[in-house]
């Protein structure tokens, strides 16, 4: 279960909308003022619960530190600003779930942004981020979807992502699709190189998925084609495991998502919390 911990009128506003996008996926309770404060959080930290706090930084610190393990065992944890521009996974980056955690906040933020409000931004401050990204594309779509419905698809997820096309490395899906004129014709007119996988090759990452689909996976063998295919192409470019900076987004008839990967073999072993 994930517990919003806000200590603000306006971090509980916030704290209410980004309840109402997660809560489609997982439980989610918010505490607003919670009384007594360090045991509650103390004791939600320690019952194994990801947490996401609207408040500053040292509380958190201050709070969590008598109850911390390691990186291995200690649940992640999110700090946001009660104005939903800058997410930061705090604890356990890794190992714990908390970059891909802080990663699908973003984006979920992102989706509740209103026009002329900044971007939320990931604020990631383990070894790996600091070293150039490299950036994947997933696409799956009906047969015959007009390049133009991809390329509008692909264009607002880089949006929602806050990415641009030149970061971008590849155009990938399943192997079915490796004949589809949309995204073929797309691939080439943005000069990126088309890349599809078996089923089986894409099940590998099946464990990375944002969200699982049985009636996708009863027609084409995975779960999901767009997390599948981006998470396994970032994987195999950077020779380290990936993971999504954009969830699967959807029309009538396509799919994106997007991943990220680091390089291993210029990287360092992180020593987040």
């Amino acid at each position: 279960m994930i517990k919003i911990i806000t200590l603000t009128e306006a971090g509980h506003q916030l704290a209410k909308e980004l309840a109402g996008v997660l809560a489609a996926k997982q439980a989610c309770d918010i505490y607003y003022k919670p009384k007594p404060f360090a045991h509650t959080v103390q004791q939600a930290f320690v019952q194994g619960h990801s947490l996401i706090f609207i408040c500053a930084t040292g509380i958190v610190v201050r709070t969590l530190a008598p109850v911390l393990q390691d990186k291995l065992n200690d649940p992640p944890v999110l700090v946001l600003d009660e104005l939903g521009q800058f997410v930061i996974p705090l604890l356990s980056g890794h190992e714990g779930g908390a970059n891909q955690f802080a990663s699908e906040v973003v984006a979920l933020l992102n989706q509740l942004c209103q026009a002329g409000k900044q971007a939320a931004q990931l604020v990631q401050t383990t070894a790996k981020p600091y070293l150039a990204p490299i950036y994947t594309v997933g696409m799956g779509c009906e047969r015959h979807c007009p390049e133009a419905e991809l390329e509008s698809l692909l264009l607002a997820c880089l949006d929602k992502a806050g990415l641009s096309l030149a970061q971008v490395s590849a155009i990938t899906s399943i192997d079915i699709k490796h004949d589809e004129a949309g995204l073929i014709s797309l691939a080439k007119k943005l000069g990126k190189p088309f890349i599809t996988f078996s089923a089986a090759a894409l099940r590998q990452v099946e464990h990375l998925l944002d969200s699982k689909s049985e009636y996708i996976f009863n027609t084409v063998g995975v779960y999901g084609v767009a997390e599948s295919a981006a998470l396994m192409q970032a994987q195999l470019q950077a020779n380290d495991q990936a993971e999504l900076v954009l969830i699967k987004h959807k029309t009538s008839k396509a799919t994106c998502a997007i991943a990220r990967a680091y390089p291993l073999q210029v990287s360092q072993e992180n020593s987040t919390l």
